[in-house]
């Protein structure tokens, strides 16, 4: 089939790239020209596991390509993907300005029938307000050209976007149109080898299932740092609560790990998009609130661990100190900050007369557009560690799991991590001569004593 993907961010770049591995002749469009430019020399703006060789190997191929010429490829392809952001607008709804735009672009565009297909995370009325764009289009040009929309939520999690994407656990398509429903399975047949996850609903039932899957994800989250919390408090174990409930097959393990509070460009934007459709409603979505909230002071616990360890009771309690941070971007194999629990963490530490030095695997770059020169940054995440008080883990990276304990005890002024991810045993931290302070274990943390 022929496709064009209007978008060339994160989801529309992973759609493009996997319907051209597909066998599909894909374009994706974007208006940053200097996107397009580097697409088009090799130059992948995002960090995506398996991605760059995906693009380099299609495009090699011939089946990927990369323009801002939106009304060629429109005209060249049956099924036109907006794939562009829906960034959440001062009162917490979800920005349709690009998406709409596209959808009148599209109308200018259009030379014979077409499926216009939302893939942005969308507000549940969304296509309605798209079909009209386009139709207004269509109506000032005085032609009748027949086109269907459909609502296509994607379901990728940062990290392992290639493989949600080629292996789904499911696909949802939401459309009106028995027509429109075949030629989009056609489309994903290629991804349901092994087991057939298509779901197939009305329009409206698919734009909502994006948010209340991202808002029951996140709600975990919240709930499961807020026992983490409780269990500090009451001197139980976060990690064998995790055990405990996790096995019941009702609950299961995932998304139940207590943290610094979650991130991206998902969950902080789609929780307030629903909350605040629902007061568009007359609905006050009580419960979303409070996840949102509970996230929020979660971004405090890290900073507050560290004041509370180091701090000398001042306005700047941290002034002279100097603390190492591992990991900057909001989860591992991605260089995404955005909505970053680090974000919070290093600006508290800032706040409070820290030095901060970072280390992350991939997001450095991105890090120095939120800090500039406010922090110090490193390649190697034991250069930072030299002279520091304190070590604070953020994001676990998997190469922050099995560190060199001794180097890292050499390194700092006083043997204190604070561990965000709990990545470590509090027994063998203790007899390895730190004072650990992880969340929600063994009370406040176990110190060098082992108490």
């Amino acid at each position: 089939m022929k496709i064009c993907v209007i978008g060339a961010g994160y989801v529309g770049l992973v759609a493009g790239a996997c319907f051209a591995e597909s066998g599909n002749s894909v374009v994706c469009v974007d208006v940053d020209a200097a996107k397009i430019d580097g697409l088009n020399n090799g130059i992948i703006p995002i960090y995506e596991p398996g991605l760059k060789e995906m693009v380099l190997k299609n495009r090699e191929e011939g089946r990927l390509s990369f323009t801002t010429d939106l009304e060629s490829a429109v005209q060249a392809s049956l099924i036109n993907f907006i794939a562009v952001g829906t960034p959440p607008g001062e009162d917490g709804s979800a920005d349709l300005k690009y998406v709409l735009g596209v959808a009148r672009d599209i109308g200018r565009a259009m030379n014979g029938y077409r499926i216009i297909v939302d893939k942005s995370t969308v507000p549940v009325g969304t296509a309605d307000r798209v079909r009209s764009a386009v139709q207004e289009e269509l109506g000032r040009r005085g032609v009748a050209f027949e086109f269907d929309v459909v609502s296509n939520p994607e379901f990728l999690k940062e990290g392992a976007a290639i493989d949600d994407f080629m292996k789904p656990d499911r696909v949802v398509i939401g459309t009106d149109n028995v027509r429109t429903a075949e030629i989009m399975k056609e489309l994903y047949e290629p991804f349901m080898r092994k087991h057939n996850r298509m779901i197939v609903m009305d329009i409206r039932s698919a734009e909502m299932s994006k948010y209340a899957a991202n808002a029951m994800l996140a709600t975990r989250i919240s709930f499961m740092n807020q026992i983490a919390n409780l269990c500090e408090r009451m001197g139980a174990d976060v990690s064998a609560v995790r055990e405990g409930i996790g096995s019941d097959s009702r609950i299961g393990y995932d998304f139940l790990f207590p943290g610094p509070g979650y991130g991206g460009s998902c969950f902080p934007k789609d929780v307030k998009a629903l909350v605040r459709t629902a007061e568009e409603c007359g609905y006050d979505f009580l419960l979303l609130k409070a996840v949102e909230e509970v996230n929020e002071r979660q971004k405090e616990v890290l900073a507050t661990k560290l004041i509370d360890a180091l701090g000398d009771g001042s306005d700047t309690p941290l002034a002279g100190r100097t603390v190492a941070c591992w990991g900057l971007s909001f989860k591992p194999r991605t260089d995404d900050m955005r909505e970053a629990p680090s974000l919070t963490v290093i600006e508290r530490l800032l706040a409070a007369g820290a030095r901060v030095t970072a280390h992350d695997p991939e997001a450095l770059h991105e890090a120095r557009k939120a800090f500039g020169d406010r922090i110090g940054y490193s390649h190697n995440q034991y250069e930072i560690l030299e002279g520091a008080d304190a070590l604070v883990i953020v994001t676990d990276w998997n190469e922050y799991r099995n560190p060199d304990f001794d180097r890292i005890r050499g390194a700092l002024k006083e043997p204190l991590v604070v561990d965000g991810r709990n990545l470590y045993r509090p027994d063998r931290m203790a007899l390895a001569g730190f004072r650990y302070l992880p969340l929600g274990r063994n009370g406040r943390g176990c110190a060098v004593e082992g108490k």
